[in-house]
């Protein structure tokens, strides 16, 4: 590799989280490179990790740049632009290269977007972030706004100016938001304008380059079936459909299908990746060639076939007159414009992987049932400790969540943390989503509540649990709100359901006590967790929101009711539940329940008798 091409890996080896195999990028640049070569990379990739501050840890971010985009709005004839949290793949967490939203205005949550007109700009979050968006963006520059009672929809038609272009990249919207913002923008008089390349990058100087991270195969010990039967079931479930093909854009259906991990986002082992399936259960992926990790190569096969993501338009329009799905909810606009340019009959459907990777298989369920066990032994200790320092007094936020971190990197099955530790203490537990940072920081005090959300990622599985801990003698109020979250976590761990019961069908168990008392919770009650993948995933979900999936036997689900007091304290608790079959004597119909994986206490101090 010559000198130019290895500083240009290094570059996306900084633009990559790392997680805790810092030695594995070695291998994509010098897989021979002896011990003192390896020092000698991991010197020069220290110094091109330095070279630049990226921006992205300012919040709120400086106004100069919505002023820049501004000005880069005039000079390509706009008059509005769109800017999302998400990226071309569309998923939870982006790299440091895709954060534009968090670049533009500072905040740093996993979901909401931004609209930038020539003289107004408004954010749109959701319920988990109505309390970090004040603290985290300057409202008087750009204001917040909730998505319910504000949808960024009718924000268009009550401000876009008539005959006003508002732009967006195409990449970075589905097609289901564009088609909202295509009609809003209508309504309004105005149009909604396609850019060929993002106006932010234009003006991010220091943005960091594309992530490359090893992508290494998932063996079998954890994946429980092979690469080669997973893409002949999906190829027979498409020729069953009478489609030619299927466009993946997941790069979690990705992995899965394919048995393959990376490290390109934080908390996620996802190689940033398209997919194009075929009836034959042949794969064209579509992936930077210089994150194949030695041997990678070898385990995709001669049924897989690997171009650079430059390639993917291309080979998007060369489906001229085939049936080929693609899901509306998960692909960006750009894959349909592709299709259509192409002549491709587009289907608009589900994911075909998004089901069976939702059914996890015996080795899989072996696989997260182990990796509660070793997860639990290490959040028991946690609280054991949490008890202990809170009784000496001075036990802060970000040392707590340090502590919890370093208990689960004491197994080498743990490869990093499966998002970012919600550590918050007193008021910040109110924050759906807290981020503890510098800034935030506090000391945890007697009298107040402690919520810890916190989960790992092991190779044989995904981990996620909330525990709410009463520092000193909680109120009755505390105790009143906990027991009533409480009674609706049992509710659902306990819940016996018909076979097509869907989540939204059960949610109201979980909030139940809470309404009796006229209270209740605005996030859902639980969602999908993956294998080693995505501690959030779909297609099934527990929450208010209709939805058509019903739960199957070896879905992984969230159990997480709470209740949240603005400005005093926030309560959760938090299992993962696996549906099994269940036996219930002089059952007319095939039932099912929820089998409890995490295994962790809960503080019964909180519990009103």
């Amino acid at each position: 590799m010559s000198v130019e091409a290895a500083r240009a890996v290094l570059a996306g080896v900084a633009g990559a989280p790392g997680g805790r195999t810092p030695e594995a990028w070695v291998d994509l640049i010098a897989p021979d490179a002896n011990a003192a070569q390896r020092a000698r990379l991991h010197g020069f990739a220290k110094t091109v990790a330095q070279v630049s501050n990226d921006g992205l840890g300012e919040s709120p971010a400086p106004p100069e740049r919505l002023a820049d985009l501004r000005a880069e709005m005039v000079r390509r004839n706009l008059d509005g632009f769109i800017v999302p949290r998400t990226d071309e793949y569309q998923g939870e967490y982006v790299p440091p290269h895709s954060d534009r939203l968090r670049w533009l205005t500072g905040f740093s949550g996993s979901a909401g977007v931004a609209i930038v007109l020539a003289d107004k700009a408004a954010i749109f979050i959701d319920g988990r972030y109505t309390l970090q968006v004040q603290s985290e963006v300057r409202p008087d520059i750009v204001e917040p706004r909730h998505l319910a009672d504000a949808p960024p929809g009718e924000w268009i038609i009550d401000h876009l100016p008539k005959g006003a272009k508002l732009g967006f990249d195409p990449w970075l919207h589905t097609q289901r938001s564009a088609d909202v913002f295509r009609k809003a923008a209508g309504k309004a008089g105005g149009a909604l304008i396609a850019v060929a390349d993002n106006p932010i990058d234009a003006i991010w100087g220091a943005q960091p380059a594309a992530p490359i991270a090893p992508v290494v195969p998932h063996p079998m010990e954890y994946a429980g079936k092979s690469a080669d039967e997973k893409r002949r079931e999906i190829g027979a479930a498409l020729q069953k459909d009478g489609l030619d093909a299927a466009v993946l854009t997941a790069p979690d259906s990705i992995a899965w299908l394919l048995n393959i991990r990376g490290g390109d986002v934080s908390h996620t082992p996802l190689p940033l990746s398209f997919a194009i399936v075929r009836q034959s259960g042949s794969v064209d992926l579509f992936i930077d060639p210089r994150k194949l990790a030695p041997g990678a190569a070898a385990h995709l096969g001669n049924g897989v076939a690997v171009a650079a993501p430059d390639a993917f338009p291309a080979a998007l329009e060369a489906l001229d007159g085939k049936s080929v799905r693609v899901d509306p909810g998960g692909a960006a606009s750009a894959v349909f414009d592709h299709l259509k340019t192409g002549g491709a009959t587009v289907d608009s459907g589900a994911d075909p992987c998004a089901l069976p990777k939702a059914r996890k298989n015996d080795v899989e369920l072996t696989g997260a049932r182990n990796a509660h066990e070793r997860d639990g032994a290490a959040l028991t200790r946690f609280l054991a400790w949490v008890s202990t320092q809170s009784q000496q007094g001075g036990l802060r936020e970000i040392q707590a969540a340090d502590q919890l971190q370093a208990y689960r990197y004491e197994s080498d099955m743990a490869r990093d943390l499966s998002f970012r530790t919600i550590s918050g203490s007193g008021a910040n537990g109110a924050i759906v989503h807290y981020s503890v940072s510098e800034k935030t920081d506090r000391t945890i005090l007697d009298g107040e509540l402690f919520l810890v959300d916190s989960g790992a990622q092991y190779l044989d599985g995904t981990t996620d649990v909330t525990r709410t801990i009463a520092i000193g003698a909680p109120s009755l109020e505390m105790k009143d709100r906990f027991t009533r979250v409480l009674k609706g976590h049992i509710a659902i761990a306990t819940a016996r359901f018909p076979k097509g019961v869907t989540g939204s069908q059960l949610d109201p168990m979980a909030r139940r006590a809470l309404w009796d008392a006229g209270l209740d919770f605005d996030h859902g009650t639980g969602h999908g967790v993956g294998s080693y993948l995505g501690v959030h995933e779909g297609p099934h979900r527990i929450s208010k929101a209709g939805n058509t999936i019903a739960l199957e036997p070896g879905m992984i689900v969230s159990n997480e009711p709470g209740y949240y007091k603005t400005g005093e304290y926030g309560i959760r608790i938090e299992n993962l539940i696996v549906v099994t079959a269940c036996d219930l004597d002089g059952a007319e119909r095939p039932m099912l329940a929820f089998e409890t994986l995490t295994l962790a206490p809960i503080d019964c101090t909180l519990i009103d008798p």
